[in-house]
């Protein structure tokens, strides 16, 4: 049996209100996260992700209640990230609505953290977000941390594995290089990844068209394709993908 691929829209969240940037940088109001998570919803979304890109400890109380706002509000599963960085913020992300916390700085920071949110949860709550940049003049690509301002010195395929070891349920994969540009998925890190795990990997970064989601399905072995700008404003709707994709042979959820 063929798995439907999942469609999914990213938003970045800050100070509360989405907001969308090129390479991490350079940040425009996107609207409201629980009119856009509701109306993505009704799109047709598989999952939605919320980031919450300037975590801080302050900042943790709004992003509970905003998790707690978009419960209300959907049907459909959603992952929470950012400023995680114990398994009480797990917790109270989980505690408030949300089905999956994604980790980043602190997975590297704190790898042993991966395997406490996965058996105290459940390896399904766990998304591990690796954000990778190519090297320069080189095949190989880096992890890069907080918010993708600082590079690791990590490999990021030996890293995927070592996160699939350490009790990860998916892979949340950024390409730095790819974030904004709308010049299409990086089909090369992205085939690296997925070809040494077996938990699903979600492409993330660079798409700006339909035949962007079919090439990163028939070019690697995605799960998932997650986008964030060209539904944000309105470019193309998740059903105009959905159906794209089913006119390509690419089998998705109604």
């Amino acid at each position: 049996m063929v798995l439907a691929k999942r469609i999914i829209p990213c938003l970045d969240v800050k100070d509360g209100r989405v907001v969308k940037g090129e390479h991490f940088v350079n940040l425009k109001d996107a609207g409201d996260p629980v009119q856009l998570g509701s109306q993505y919803r009704n799109d047709g979304a598989d999952e939605l992700v919320f980031l919450d890109i300037t975590a801080s400890p302050e900042k943790r109380k709004t992003m509970n209640e905003m998790v707690r706002n978009v419960a209300a509000q959907l049907d459909i599963p959603f992952t929470v990230g950012g400023g995680i960085g114990s398994i009480d913020d797990a917790r109270n992300i989980l505690c408030s609505g949300a089905d999956k916390v994604g980790i980043n700085t602190m997975a590297v920071q704190k790898p042993d953290l991966i395997t406490e949110i996965s058996d105290k949860f459940g390896k399904q709550c766990c998304v591990v977000a690796i954000d990778g940049k190519r090297l320069e003049n080189k095949n190989n690509f880096e992890v890069y941390i907080n918010g993708a301002r600082n590079a690791t010195g990590l490999d990021a395929v030996e890293w995927a594995k070592q996160t699939e070891k350490l009790g990860a349920g998916e892979i949340l994969l950024t390409s730095i290089d790819k974030d904004g540009t709308k010049d299409g998925f990086d089909i090369d890190l992205t085939k690296e990844i997925t070809n040494v795990v077996n938990i699903p990997v979600i492409a993330s970064g660079g798409c700006g068209t339909l035949e962007h989601f079919v090439d990163i399905f028939r070019e690697s072995d995605a799960d998932a394709a997650l986008a964030a700008s060209i539904f944000h404003y309105d470019e193309y709707s998740i059903q105009n993908v959905k159906e794209y994709l089913k006119r390509n042979g690419i089998v998705v959820r109604p």
